[in-house]
């Protein structure tokens, strides 16, 4: 009579051939959440920056309301006053449209340069691990070819 084949020491032994390293994957999440973290910071910095600037820009925007809005003696002056502000509000308009896009141009560089990293990284990690693979797959393919 045929003996039935014993399918769980197979699948055992197929398991125990092809070892998984569960350190792989505490290295992968090590690795995501050091990223995350970084990339939190460089937003977070860039959203300071920002909010620095928006509230600067506001309290240029009253002060120059405020001196609009005082009482004048000639209606020529009230013109003069507008002239005067809406000349300010362009130059500091300006100003401030360029220091946003000098952080956001510091925050995609920061970005790039750490996804960059993690790139580098990534490839360095799947060339290492190809050749552990390759390695264990030999291995064990030997192994069973001898058993």
């Amino acid at each position: 009579m045929n003996k039935t084949p014993d399918m769980t020491a197979m699948l055992k032994d197929a398991m125990a051939a092809f070892p998984i390293d569960a350190s792989a994957a505490e290295g992968a999440f090590k690795s995501s959440t050091e990223l995350n973290e970084k990339i939190s910071t460089v937003a977070q910095t860039a959203v300071e920056k920002s909010t620095a600037i928006s509230q600067q820009w506001t309290q240029d925007t009253l002060k120059g309301l405020s001196d609009v809005s005082k009482a004048k003696s000639a209606p020529a002056d009230y013109m003069q006053a507008m002239t005067e502000f809406a000349a300010g509000y362009s130059k500091s308009a300006t100003e401030h449209m360029t220091a946003f896009a000098e952080i956001a141009k510091k925050a995609q560089a920061d970005t790039l340069e750490l996804m960059t990293a993690v790139g580098k990284n990534l490839g360095e990690n799947a060339a290492s691990t190809a050749k552990s693979a390759s390695k264990d797959t030999t291995s064990a393919t030997k192994t069973a070819d001898t058993k």
